[in-house]
């Protein structure tokens, strides 16, 4: 779906005129007749605000356009109810909301995170749980967080 149809659709589902989605948005009518004509869209700030205000992700008003990955366990991110929010209750797109609550990484170290995917993951191939350990901490060596630290 594309960006124009998805804030129509928020207007709508939330029984906003033009106006009042304006001023949710601290934007001119105007402005909101042009994104649902898609003539122009919001600008990084106020997609902040729009998220804030219809309770959904940027990538979400954005249509999606990009698969979503936590960053700690690499957990698709496939719905917004699986994404982490800041203390203030801002999304955090790069996290699901089992690494990050209220602002805190729910695992201290790699190794930590490791045991956990090791109790709890599906062993259906039967492997060793070696290979097991090897093949989580290769791919947790990929993601964004477990390379910074």
């Amino acid at each position: 779906m594309e960006i124009q149809d998805i804030l129509k659709q928020l207007r709508i589902k939330h029984g906003l005129t033009q106006e009042e989605m304006a001023e949710r948005a601290m934007v001119t009518r105007q402005a909101v007749s042009r994104w649902e004509n898609g003539e122009t869209q919001p600008n990084t700030d106020t997609l902040m605000i729009l998220s804030r205000a219809f309770d959904v992700s940027i990538n979400t008003l954005l249509g999606a356009p990009r698969t979503l990955f936590c960053q700690c366990c690499g957990m698709p991110l496939t719905d917004d109810g699986l994404i982490s929010r800041e203390p203030d209750g801002r999304f955090n797109e790069d996290y699901c909301k089992w690494c990050y609550v209220d602002g805190a990484f729910a695992y201290a170290t790699r190794e930590e995170l490791l045991e956990f995917l090791l109790a709890h993951m599906p062993n259906a191939d039967g492997a060793s749980e070696e290979a097991r350990r090897s093949a989580f901490d290769a791919q947790l060596a990929q993601l964004k967080h477990w390379k910074q630290a």
